[in-house]
Protein backbone atom coordinates (compact mmCIF):
# COMPACT_ATOMS: atom_id res chain seq x y z
CA UNK A 1 0.00 0.00 0.00
CA UNK A 2 2.04 2.78 -1.23
CA UNK A 3 0.45 6.65 -1.34
CA UNK A 4 1.19 9.01 -3.68
CA UNK A 5 1.76 12.68 -2.90
CA UNK A 6 -1.24 13.57 -4.34
CA UNK A 7 -3.15 11.00 -2.54
CA UNK A 8 -1.77 12.28 0.94
CA UNK A 9 -2.14 15.05 0.12
CA UNK A 10 -6.01 15.09 -1.04
CA UNK A 11 -6.74 13.24 2.54
CA UNK A 12 -8.25 15.02 5.79
CA UNK A 13 -6.71 16.08 8.89
CA UNK A 14 -8.39 13.07 10.70
CA UNK A 15 -7.23 10.32 7.98
CA UNK A 16 -4.18 11.94 8.09
CA UNK A 17 -3.62 11.55 12.00
CA UNK A 18 -5.16 7.82 12.15
CA UNK A 19 -3.15 6.94 8.99
CA UNK A 20 0.38 8.14 11.35
CA UNK A 21 -1.35 6.35 14.93
CA UNK A 22 -1.92 2.94 12.78
CA UNK A 23 1.95 3.38 11.37
CA UNK A 24 3.09 4.20 15.21
CA UNK A 25 2.06 1.37 16.41
CA UNK A 26 3.37 -1.09 13.73
CA UNK A 27 6.57 0.70 14.11
CA UNK A 28 6.63 0.08 17.75
CA UNK A 29 5.56 -3.46 17.42
CA UNK A 30 8.89 -3.98 14.95
CA UNK A 31 10.71 -2.08 17.05
CA UNK A 32 10.04 -4.13 20.22
CA UNK A 33 10.52 -7.66 17.61
CA UNK A 34 14.05 -6.64 17.54
CA UNK A 35 14.50 -5.69 20.53
CA UNK A 36 13.73 -9.12 21.89
CA UNK A 37 15.11 -11.01 18.99
CA UNK A 38 18.70 -9.01 19.26
CA UNK A 39 18.07 -9.29 23.50
CA UNK A 40 18.15 -13.17 23.15
CA UNK A 41 21.32 -12.72 21.19
CA UNK A 42 23.03 -11.09 23.71
CA UNK A 43 21.68 -13.77 26.33
CA UNK A 44 23.49 -16.42 23.98
CA UNK A 45 26.35 -15.23 23.86
CA UNK A 46 27.10 -13.75 26.94
CA UNK A 47 24.69 -15.97 29.87
CA UNK A 48 23.98 -13.87 33.18
CA UNK A 49 24.16 -10.45 31.29
CA UNK A 50 22.11 -7.83 32.96
CA UNK A 51 23.01 -4.80 30.74
CA UNK A 52 25.44 -3.22 33.16
CA UNK A 53 28.87 -4.17 31.81
CA UNK A 54 30.96 -2.29 29.57
CA UNK A 55 32.09 -4.09 26.16
CA UNK A 56 35.21 -4.54 27.97
CA UNK A 57 33.72 -6.75 30.93
CA UNK A 58 31.76 -8.54 28.30
CA UNK A 59 35.17 -9.80 27.24
CA UNK A 60 36.34 -13.50 29.09
CA UNK A 61 39.34 -12.14 31.34
CA UNK A 62 42.00 -14.13 29.36
CA UNK A 63 41.39 -11.90 26.23
CA UNK A 64 42.38 -8.78 27.57
CA UNK A 65 46.22 -7.18 26.58
CA UNK A 66 48.33 -6.61 29.31
CA UNK A 67 49.27 -3.47 29.69
CA UNK A 68 52.37 -1.84 28.09
CA UNK A 69 55.86 -1.88 29.39
CA UNK A 70 57.03 1.49 30.07
CA UNK A 71 60.88 2.08 30.70
CA UNK A 72 61.94 3.97 33.79
CA UNK A 73 62.17 7.58 33.08
CA UNK A 74 64.77 9.29 35.44
CA UNK A 75 64.53 12.84 36.63
CA UNK A 76 65.94 15.61 34.59
CA UNK A 77 65.39 18.33 37.25
CA UNK A 78 65.56 18.88 41.02
CA UNK A 79 64.74 21.50 43.98
CA UNK A 80 67.35 22.49 45.52
CA UNK A 81 65.22 23.37 48.39
CA UNK A 82 63.32 19.83 48.99
CA UNK A 83 65.33 17.82 46.80
CA UNK A 84 61.90 16.84 45.18
CA UNK A 85 62.61 16.47 41.48
CA UNK A 86 60.77 16.51 38.18
CA UNK A 87 61.29 14.02 35.03
CA UNK A 88 60.32 16.82 31.66
CA UNK A 89 57.18 14.82 31.58
CA UNK A 90 53.73 15.98 31.93
CA UNK A 91 52.87 18.80 34.21
CA UNK A 92 55.35 21.11 35.57
CA UNK A 93 55.25 20.71 39.37
CA UNK A 94 54.74 23.76 41.55
CA UNK A 95 57.34 24.36 42.95
CA UNK A 96 59.13 24.47 38.82
CA UNK A 97 56.46 26.99 37.84
CA UNK A 98 56.94 29.25 40.96
CA UNK A 99 60.40 29.46 40.41
CA UNK A 100 60.52 30.07 36.88
CA UNK A 101 57.74 32.84 37.64
CA UNK A 102 60.25 34.52 40.32
CA UNK A 103 63.08 34.60 37.35
CA UNK A 104 64.60 31.57 37.64
CA UNK A 105 65.80 30.01 33.84
CA UNK A 106 64.31 26.36 33.88
CA UNK A 107 67.87 25.32 32.92
CA UNK A 108 69.23 26.25 36.59
CA UNK A 109 67.02 23.55 37.77
CA UNK A 110 68.58 20.64 35.42
CA UNK A 111 70.12 17.60 36.83
CA UNK A 112 73.66 17.35 35.53
CA UNK A 113 74.60 14.03 33.83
Amino acid sequence: MLLDKDELGSMTIDELWSLHEEISAILSARILDQKRKLEKRLAILHPGADGMETTADLRPPGNRKPRRKYPKVLPRYRNPDTSETWSGRGKRPRWLLAAVASGHKLEDFRISE
